[in-house]
């Protein structure tokens, strides 16, 4: 069993109840969001930031085993084009869980007219492996296991 820890410290939403189908609907994998309670997004785990969206939203990490986990701060926060946004880690660059990758301005998200709420998902799942949330309902960042994946015996 492989912990994915949580990215934020705040609340946990299943994610079918997030607002937007392309994550409620499983479409880009399985996972889980988390309503943050402080504006500091950390690595889920130990790799290397694969993917750093320009507007600093979304963001990456590969671990050595080739699982992914993407980690989308907030819905429809691309619209506000990197305001808000501060990134603490560069694409390419290996990082330790835990480490802070971005921080971002909870009261400019809100007040712009977006949910905090933010999916964290596990794209690309490799053939063998499923996940599973977990049955908490706060999670610490880089402290708590947020997902669980597991590869099937067979």
């Amino acid at each position: 069993m492989i912990p994915i820890l949580s990215p934020f410290t705040g609340r946990v939403v299943p994610l079918e109840e997030v607002p937007d189908p392309v994550f409620a609907e499983r479409m880009l994998g399985e996972g889980i969001a988390v309503e943050p309670d402080e504006g500091i997004a950390v690595a889920p785990l130990q790799g290397r930031l694969v993917v750093f969206h320009s507007a600093g939203h979304a963001f990456a990490i590969e671990g050595e085993d080739g699982l992914k986990v993407l980690v989308h701060i907030g819905l429809d926060t691309v619209r506000l084009r990197g305001e808000g946004f501060v990134r603490l880690a560069q694409e390419g660059e290996r990082v330790e869980a835990g480490r802070p990758i971005a921080q971002f301005d909870m009261e400019r998200i809100r007040t712009a007219g977006f949910s905090l709420l933010s999916p964290v998902i596990m794209p690309e799942l490799p053939a063998g492996y499923r996940v599973f949330p977990t049955k908490a309902h706060a999670v610490r960042a880089g402290r708590d296991p947020l997902l669980y994946v597991v590869r099937e015996q067979g």
